[in-house]
């Protein structure tokens, strides 16, 4: 399963209304096809609720920490929301 199945996997287990990743690992060096280094994560849930913006990122960061390790996901970022900040996107 390629990294960014596994990562899609995982944030599911937070319900989200609104879920994207997106693989950039094309803009950054050392790229060649098939590599997964970079992710864009757009996630909007109900799980945030009450939780301010960096309790949001290491939520989705405990999800993914195994993932982090030398040679997999190098950088990830991550755009956390709540259905009513989503509304008007």
């Amino acid at each position: 399963m390629s990294l960014e199945q596994q990562l899609i996997e995982r944030l599911q287990t937070l319900a989200p209304s609104h879920l994207e990743v997106i693989n950039e690992s094309a803009g950054h060096g050392g790229y060649f096809p098939g590599k997964e280094s970079h992710f864009k994560v757009i996630i909007v849930s109900d799980e945030f609720n009450g939780l301010r913006l960096v309790q949001r990122h290491q939520k989705v960061y405990a999800l993914a920490s195994d993932l982090m390790n030398p040679g997999q996901i190098h950088a990830l970022a991550i755009h956390a929301y709540l259905p009513s900040e989503w509304q008007g996107q």
